[in-house]
């Protein structure tokens, strides 16, 4: 595990779509209806807007939905574009991810026809978290810490849903930084430990840590900005080949996300989850991954009362973030339309899901907690 996330931490995010394919990849095959079924899952552990797989894979719950016999394995990827990779050659079968690397998938169907068949969740503290160096002034608001950074050297990984944030958030504010470095995160903490970057926008759990940590300060999120392009997602994705052969085996995994997610919404269940989060990753203790869900931050360095959203389908909100952040992509030439196609959005069954259990959309949200809500 050790190597694995050296390995994909040392990946330039800034290449996180130019994703490799190396020829028509094969039919896995994946049975008739009814019949038992091998899925691999590539999930992230370490974004903690995708949880409800840690969810799923802590609890098994598969084992409820999928025909008797079925086999999950869990893969962990540390970037969404890795994931990305494997379903590409039909090593993953079903991927949690974040918004962007999900909506770059999906425009891959002349090689593999990948959909975005749910909703994993909506935030505004998620991937859109600004750090800053220790010494830096105390700013009356998140606005103010933006505006500091003009002229300064600011990183984030490029191409990933922090850097459409950080570059949405530089207009709002009407400045330019000195340097816009495009850095991992290893680069990002080192750089702050060596007072080498004025600041930085990144994901959680890793802003938690850092925060926690005492090697930077947290200053800003979508929180402290107006408008949908301060908000970020992630998303659900699924080969075609398994939704067109195997009916059954969407709705069976879509049951589970939303029984992950509902989970999710309960407060009581705050413990249980970063207990599953902390046996699924390393280097990260169990006080930060529960912060980075429900730890509390005041509101003038971008702190909010929701801390995750779980819309589960891709309701009128989601839908406005899916076109912003495909403008966003298309711009910088990574997908080859401002608009995706009809078929990217698949999330008629996770509609039926949602209907037969009497829910709408959004069923729920995380709320930010004290300190003293922390429990082992």
């Amino acid at each position: 595990m050790n190597f694995l996330k050296r390995s994909a931490y040392s990946l330039l995010a800034g290449l996180a779509f130019a994703v490799p394919y190396t020829g028509a990849m094969a039919q896995v095959g994946f049975g008739k209806p009814g019949e038992k079924i091998d899925l691999i899952v590539g999930y992230q552990p370490y974004y903690t807007e995708s949880w409800s797989g840690v969810v799923i894979n802590g609890q098994k719950i598969w084992k409820k939905y999928l025909p008797k016999g079925s086999t999950v394995k869990f893969e962990t990827g540390l970037q969404g574009s890795v994931i990305v990779g494997k379903l590409l050659g039909e090593k993953n079968h079903i991927g949690y991810m974040g918004d962007m690397p999900a909506i770059v998938s999906t425009t891959k169907q002349d090689k593999v026809d990948m959909r975005m068949i749910a909703v994993l969740g909506t935030s505004r503290q998620q991937c859109n978290v600004f750090l800053v160096r220790n010494d830096a002034p105390k700013f009356k608001n998140g606005m103010d810490a933006v505006k500091w950074m003009d002229g300064k050297l600011v990183a984030a990984p490029k191409g990933a849903c922090t850097d459409r944030f950080g570059q949405w958030a530089f207009d709002q504010a009407g400045i330019k930084p000195k340097k816009y470095l495009n850095m991992n995160i290893e680069v990002i903490t080192s750089s702050f430990k060596a007072n080498k970057l004025d600041a930085a926008v990144i994901w959680e759990p890793t802003a938690s840590k850092i925060q926690l940590a005492g090697i930077a300060r947290r200053a800003a999120s979508g929180e402290s900005f107006e408008g949908a392009e301060g908000g970020d997602a992630g998303f659900l994705v699924m080969l075609y080949e398994i939704i067109r052969d195997r009916p059954d085996a969407q709705r069976a995994w879509l049951e589970a996300e939303l029984d992950a997610q509902i989970f999710m919404t309960d407060l009581n269940n705050a413990s249980a989850i970063a207990k599953m989060a902390d046996d699924q990753t390393e280097g990260m203790p169990r006080r930060v991954l529960w912060a980075s869900l429900y730890g509390q931050n005041p509101a003038n360095i971008g702190g909010g009362p929701d801390k995750l959203t779980l819309d589960f389908i891709f309701n009128d909100k989601v839908k406005v973030l899916v076109s912003a952040a495909t403008k966003f992509l298309n711009g910088r030439k990574v997908v080859p339309d401002p608009v995706l196609r009809k078929e990217s959005i698949w999330d008629a069954v996770a509609r039926d899901v949602l209907k037969a259990r009497g829910l709408k959309s959004p069923i729920g949200a995380v709320k930010e907690q004290p300190d003293s809500a922390y429990k082992e």
